[in-house]
């Protein structure tokens, strides 16, 4: 297969969790012998050459009173701009990366079959960025998802969902992986006190990292380290045992991960009507050996017989109520690293990408 793989509107890192995830991804397929070409549409990033590698369609960002306007026009130039260099490419099937619709992406449908991923539930999603996001999300989302071959879902709640199934085209749930083969697997530290790590990102409100202040300022014998923030919103006075980060990557992100006797994942799911996730940021640190507390039910490792994971509730008191037991499972954690062939083959990506390419190929036959 010849696979165009399209991300709309935001820069991709390549150190980033999704930057990685499409490295990962992309690779996959071109060790099973397909052609793979990444086409980007994004706003301007500061450091251009740590993008994932790919082709890239920047448009730029209005300013003045007018400013709204003119990125919209330029968003759209840059979209028909992708469009025409996908043409070009001929491929036999399209990757694309669920994202609010932008003039004239409908046309991708004309070129070959297109097959949507879905991460998220970006009805309850675009509530949370106010009315005019809502109303335009509600109104075009079904120009992409009505007019996609396929869909691609992250969860098995996501797949089940109305506002998706409605659209009544093929699908199949293929949860987020990690390349396990290029991860490093760290021994356990065995702190004193222990350290839990948060991998998150800044104006995510679902990751309810002010939870974790109420967690550290209920347990001064736990070490907090937060990775990929510089600032809790809301929060002036952080306790004195969280750590804030910031972004990183290569050694300096290994070295916190390494240093890590237990992670917890997002905090506060509920806030996007969801109560299931395959986070990148769970799979990243399982990846590593890391034992991990889930707030919410995860597709891959909620049902896993192991003390090295941790359920608690996706509810709005779940620190509250069981700050006390995520204390003592880091506490227990101490020492103890997840094993490989505990999750080999529920996250690793040549299992999952095995399941997305068989997809591919179905879709593409029901074409022909």
């Amino acid at each position: 297969m010849r696979i165009a793989y399209i991300s709309l509107h935001w820069p991709r890192p390549a150190a980033s969790s999704i930057g990685k995830k499409i490295t990962q991804q992309t690779a996959a397929w071109r060790k099973a012998g397909h052609e793979v070409k990444f086409f980007s549409h994004m706003h301007p990033f500061e450091n251009p050459e740590r993008m994932v590698e790919g082709s890239r369609f920047i448009y730029e960002i209005g300013i003045g009173r007018l400013g709204g306007f003119k990125t919209e026009i330029n968003r759209g130039k840059a979209a028909a701009d992708l469009i025409h260099a996908v043409a070009a490419y001929h491929p036999d099937v399209i990757y694309l990366r669920w994202a609010m619709y932008v003039y004239p992406i409908q046309r991708l449908f004309r070129i070959a079959p297109v097959v949507v991923e879905i991460n998220t539930h970006d009805v309850q999603e675009h509530q949370l960025l106010g009315t005019a996001h809502n109303l335009y999300n509600r109104l075009t989302r079904g120009s992409i998802l009505g007019g996609a071959a396929g869909h691609v879902f992250a969860t098995h709640e996501l797949m089940n969902l109305q506002d998706f199934s409605k659209y009544r085209r093929p699908g199949v749930v293929v949860t987020n992986s990690v390349d396990l083969q290029a991860t490093p697997f760290y021994p356990a530290p065995n702190n004193m006190p222990p350290h839990l790590v948060f991998i998150g990102t800044p104006g995510m409100a679902w990751h309810g990292v002010d939870k974790l202040v109420e967690l550290a300022n209920a347990f001064p014998d736990l070490v907090i380290d937060l990775v990929g923030l510089n600032k809790i919103d809301g929060v002036n006075h952080l306790p004195n045992n969280i750590n804030l980060h910031g972004f990183l990557e290569g050694t300096a992100y290994e070295a916190v991960l390494a240093d890590a006797d237990a992670a917890i994942g997002t905090l506060s799911l509920h806030i996007k009507g969801m109560r299931e996730a395959a986070t990148l940021k769970i799979r990243d640190c399982a990846a590593r050996g890391i034992p991990c507390v889930l707030p919410y039910l995860d597709t891959d490792f909620t049902d896993m017989d192991s003390s090295l994971f941790l359920q608690i509730p996706n509810t709005e008191d779940n620190i509250r109520t069981h700050g006390q037991a995520i204390h003592d499972f880091v506490y227990r954690a101490r020492g103890q690293r997840v094993t490989r062939d505990m999750v080999n083959n529920r996250i690793d990506s040549r299992v999952k990408e095995t399941q997305r390419l068989d997809f591919f190929q179905k879709i593409i036959e029901s074409r022909c």
